[in-house]
């Protein structure tokens, strides 16, 4: 500004509600939002997950609901978490063509078609009675390469069950190359993969170990998700999964690591998403039950730091919520 006070009046453009949309340099529109989903198998209906209020496991019946409502309400995709009833040492229910996230994928995309973009979290935790991330070898430790290849086998099934976009979440060294590897392999060249690349070590995961029932039996997943002291490493893994063939690349958790959704953001010319992981939900969900905060505005205003930050796409437990709300202004 070559003006200066009182000729220069910058509270001019925040004088009404109007001019303060008009000026707005951040917009969040609800295609940027995706809306994660339990699906948990065995359950005669929706379980609600106690650390995570308005969140609930669903039934295949509820789950198709769930998704109906968000598309309506215009986010731009959906993101699969599942739960079997049966879990063990190898994940094996991960790529059975009958486990539970590839019934439910068929499910919605034969109900949703295009209508949405339908993601599948590509992880074993999920699925291994010891709730790791991967193989774990008999004095305990996690076997990088096994763990490709189940990797692998996981994203063909989760792809010939018609998901549009496999996120591989487990931070493996080279996972993303073992699966677009796979996928290729099986004809899935178009089938886009959108890499957990800075996935931290964070204690904000704890309502969604809850929610996927996946909390390690013992030890911690810190042997292969980053460190919450680094920065630069977090470019290091983004450049290597582009390089392995990522079409787009993660930040989480993302309201503690908005320095890195920036500093992911200059560095790529591909979209960056970040995650609002069940901490940062479960944390203002509780403030505003106790009335310490505006729950509406503070959730805005979270989301909103979030893009202001560079990330193109929000995974938020909110998307819904969040949508309606953005369509109706």
């Amino acid at each position: 500004m070559s003006a200066q006070f009182p000729v220069a009046r910058p509270r001019r453009l925040r004088r009404t509600p109007a001019l303060r949309r008009l000026v707005a340099e951040t917009r969040l529109a609800p295609a940027d939002l995706i809306l994660p989903l339990f699906v948990k198998e065995g359950l005669a209906e929706p379980q609600p997950v106690a650390s995570m209020p308005g969140v609930h496991q669903h039934t295949l019946d509820s789950l198709r609901k769930t998704a109906h409502e968000a598309v309506e309400a215009g986010v731009g995709g959906l993101i699969l978490f599942g739960v079997p009833a049966v879990k063990d040492a190898v994940g094996s229910a991960g790529d059975d063509p009958d486990g539970i996230v590839q019934r439910a994928l068929r499910e919605l995309t034969a109900d949703l078609g295009d209508a949405t973009v339908i993601m599948s979290d590509l992880c074993l935790d999920e699925f291994t009675d010891h709730g790791h991330c991967g193989i774990v070898t008999a004095d305990g430790e996690i076997d990088n390469d096994a763990t490709l290849e189940r990797y692998a086998s996981v994203a063909v099934a989760q792809a010939e069950a018609g998901t549009h976009v496999v996120a591989p979440s487990g931070m493996m060294d080279g996972q993303v190359a073992a699966i677009r590897a796979a996928l290729d392999g099986a004809g899935f060249t178009d089938l886009p993969i959108l890499a957990y690349s800075a996935k931290y070590a964070s204690a904000y995961y704890g309502p969604f170990r809850d929610a996927a029932e996946c909390a390690p039996t013992f030890g911690d997943r810190a042997t292969h998700q980053q460190d919450p002291a680094n920065a630069d490493e977090s470019l290091r893994e983004v450049l290597a999964d582009l390089d392995e063939g990522a079409d787009m690349v993660m930040v989480k958790p993302a309201g503690a690591y908005l320095d890195i959704v920036r500093r992911v953001r200059d560095a790529v010319d591909v979209p960056v998403a970040a995650y609002q992981v069940s901490g940062e939900y479960a944390m203002i969900e509780a403030a505003a039950e106790k009335g310490w905060i505006d729950r509406e505005r503070t959730i805005d205003e979270s989301l909103v730091a979030i893009r202001r930050a560079g990330a193109n796409l929000i995974l938020t437990y909110w998307a819904t919520e969040v949508a309606r709300r953005l369509s109706s202004r």
